[in-house]
């Protein structure tokens, strides 16, 4: 088994290339770096017997080093180009936030703001009180309070108001959300104890009657946001369950995932529950998330009667859930579309989601042009053509809704595949879907910045193939 040939730490750093990246690293990093990959070199030889010659080993060495140390300065987040067609695509950070909204956090992020302080009385104040107004003229709730997402707005709601105690949820109602967090799970974090009533695909208001008891802390409704129940089923209208929980004095809190605060119909998009909609029905309580269909960023919004939201002010649990100062200037910004009025014109993401078909059309063959005209070297090779396709809202919203929308079809004579992987390490990335034979460039999710970026990168992409 070969070391001898292994350089040593000091031969590495001597490098031109180690030494360029002591400019802009600290010198710990990266000497640690190129011990690092030493030893990885080290155990390679022993497992595989693999010879090397010094300068081979050498070179690996110093690559690899000089990979690990840029990657380390750069950070592993950048920018995607989403052209999936997926509006609030959970992997690719779910809503993109205004050019408005993103300048607001900017000049926000660069010094000190107010965030706790009362400047017309120069006392401290509450980070919370930025948002509630606007978020109560918009709702028409009592009383609002964000958290850092919608799994923790309902984790504190239930901590707060039935701690070692029972709520009763339709068992057709116990979702699962991303990343295997389910309900269930959740309230049992919280402390509360979950009773089940009615059946999979059927629950009455009945089933919810029977199982109050003196232990019942509050009654609550989950909207099957990510998924439908269809078919031979029944679900208790809101207004039932709400006029149950006047009666019974038990408060009725809506988990409503993805919250819109506007009605998509008139855009072709199915009827959603909306936030005002349910305060309007006597919920006591709703919930919702922040980065999806309102377009903002990462939050959880608790909407609803004061007394029960100053409760849950008062509970220890809320500091490790609080929002930070760029949320709060993130989701200020983006309800200031809603404020302003038509905000399915300064939101990007209702912008998307309303956008009509045939400007996705014009869209589309100004983009297939061109990519056929950058793409000339390859005639004969590639086929590019528009076509219609079906986007989706995606977030775990809207689950059987489809956009009918246009793309570019470019068919490969290769595994397309191989052309992701490529478009996927440019930068920016580029994220297109895969078809048999084919990649599809949806133009719905393109910001106006991005279409033109477009075939340069599949250009490159195609080249580097070759």
């Amino acid at each position: 088994m070969e070391l001898k040939n292994l350089p040593s730490v000091d031969e590495v750093l001597k490098d031109a290339r180690i030494q360029s990246m002591e400019k802009v690293c600290a010198r710990n990093l990266v000497v640690q770096a190129v011990r690092d990959e030493l030893e990885v070199l080290r155990a390679e030889i022993l497992n595989t017997g693999n010879r090397w010659t010094r300068e081979e080993a050498r070179e690996r060495v110093v690559a690899e080093a000089v990979r690990r140390l840029q990657s380390l300065r750069q950070g592993s987040l950048k920018k995607v180009i989403n052209a999936t067609g997926v509006v609030l695509h959970t992997n690719l950070g779910r809503a993109p936030l205004s050019p408005e909204t993103a300048e607001h956090i900017a000049s926000l992020a660069q010094g000190y703001c107010n965030l706790e302080m009362d400047l017309e009385e120069g006392k401290r104040g509450s980070r919370y009180r930025h948002l509630e107004s606007i978020i109560l003229n918009l709702t028409g709730a009592e009383a609002a309070l964000v958290v850092n997402n919608n799994a923790a707005a309902v984790l504190l709601v239930l901590n707060t108001l039935a701690k070692d105690r029972e709520v009763i949820v339709s068992r057709g109602q116990l979702v699962e959300i991303g990343g295997s967090f389910r309900i269930p799970e959740i309230m049992a974090l919280s402390g509360a104890k979950l009773v089940e009533v009615g059946t999979t695909n059927k629950t009455y208001i009945s089933d919810f009657e029977r199982a109050v008891s003196s232990d019942t802390a509050l009654l609550l409704a989950v909207h099957t946001s990510n998924y439908r129940i269809v078919g031979f089923t029944h679900e208790v209208p809101l207004t039932e369950l709400v006029s149950l929980g006047r009666r019974l004095d038990l408060p009725v809190v809506q988990d409503l995932g993805s919250g819109c605060l506007v009605d998509l119909s008139p855009w072709g998009l199915e009827a959603e529950p909306t936030v005002q909609e349910c305060i309007k029905e006597g919920v006591d309580l709703v919930t919702f998330s922040g980065d999806k269909l309102l377009g903002g960023p990462q939050a959880g919004i608790i909407v609803g009667r004061k007394r029960l939201i100053d409760a849950m002010k008062q509970n220890h649990l809320l500091r490790a859930l609080r929002v930070d100062k760029l949320t709060i200037a993130g989701l200020e910004a983006a309800l200031g579309g809603y404020i302003a009025g038509e905000p399915q014109n300064k939101v990007p993401v209702l912008r998307m989601l309303t956008r009509n078909p045939a400007d996705l059309e014009t869209m589309a063959g100004r983009l297939c042009h061109a990519i056929k005209e950058e793409l000339q070297g390859w005639d004969g090779q590639l086929e590019v053509k528009v076509i219609e396709l079906n986007d989706k809202v995606g977030g775990g919203a809207y689950p059987l809704q489809e956009l009918p929308g246009y793309g570019i079809e470019i068919a490969l004579g290769f595994d397309p595949e191989q052309l992701v992987h490529r478009l996927r390490t440019l930068e920016p990335a580029l994220l297109p879907r895969i078809k048999e034979g084919a990649i599809i460039i949806s133009v719905r999710t393109l910001q106006a910045e991005e279409m033109d970026l477009v075939p340069g990168l599949l250009r490159r992409a195609l080249e580097a193939l070759q």
